[in-house]
């Protein structure tokens, strides 16, 4: 088996935490984009879920920060944040060990790995799951790239890793489905949090979804400084996920800058 589904979407946190603050006929949009995805998740019947993330200090700090971490647990826990704030009450969310163990042994022909086998889910998997899989009833397994602090993995390393997923997964009788989650353009925690660049976004999905390696690599990361926020780091989720789709092209379903959400909020899905 193989790659049974391949999308993005975006996790920021006001997106649970302060959703009737948005635009209504833009929420509305994001939201049933979510059930669009959500539907064509279902229709792929994976039997576990890859969520490619970039996490927020949450188990990962500068005492060890590996570029990139996969788990290996039966379940994890998740919010780490206050539910209440969130919005999304306190849960486990079941994982696969033996899936996980046998992905990481697969990846690991082609790219360095670390594993965990404990792991606190942020809103960088929760909101995603919250709208994807509402009834936790998929496994999981989380992929971390380190999106925090540089050095950051070379582009041309993270669309690597998407390819090692394949190629993990094209040897495994398992269905699996990928979803990358983060930014775009955004700022958090600075003083120009909810600041979003259209023009810079609107330009990286058109490269997601034409799926050109060479054009999605073509970053440096004191560009993506400049035009995107300490948080267009997070684009290397997306790029990952592109590796991971096999070549395939993809389609937008969303894309709203949402300031109240703190960025532009994305929906996408590779067509394999």
């Amino acid at each position: 088996m193989s790659i049974v589904f391949c999308g993005v979407c975006s996790h920021g946190p006001g997106i649970t935490a302060r959703t009737e603050r948005a635009e209504p006929h833009k929420r509305e949009r994001l939201l049933q984009s979510y059930a669009r995805m959500r539907q064509a998740l279902r229709d792929a019947k994976p039997d576990v879920l890859v969520v490619i993330a970039a996490e927020h200090f949450a188990n990962f700090f500068m005492n060890n920060m590996p570029a990139f971490a996969v788990g290996m647990a039966d379940h994890y826990e998740g919010p780490i944040e206050d539910p209440e704030w969130l919005r999304i009450p306190h849960t486990r969310v079941p994982g696969n060990r033996d899936v996980s163990l046998r992905l990481i042994n697969g990846m690991m022909q082609e790219v360095d790995l670390s594993y965990c086998e404990e792991w606190k889910f942020d809103h960088g998997i929760m909101v995603p799951l919250h709208h994807l899989t509402p009834d936790y009833d998929l496994p999981v397994i989380p992929i971390n790239i380190n999106c925090q602090n540089p050095p950051l993995a070379p582009l041309h390393r993270v669309y690597a890793l998407g390819q090692a997923i394949r190629s993990a997964a094209e040897k495994m009788p398992e269905r699996v489905a990928v979803i990358g989650t983060g930014g775009i353009s955004h700022w958090p925690c600075t003083p120009d949090t909810g600041l979003i660049n259209e023009e810079w976004d609107r330009e990286f999905l058109r490269r997601w979804a034409d799926n050109n390696r060479d054009e999605l690599i073509d970053y440096t990361d004191e560009a993506t400084y400049r035009d995107g926020g300490q948080g267009g780091y997070e684009i290397r989720t997306y790029i990952a996920a592109a590796g991971a789709a096999g070549g395939a092209k993809g389609e937008i379903w969303c894309y709203e800058p949402i300031p109240d959400f703190a960025c532009g909020c994305t929906v996408g899905v590779m067509k394999l």
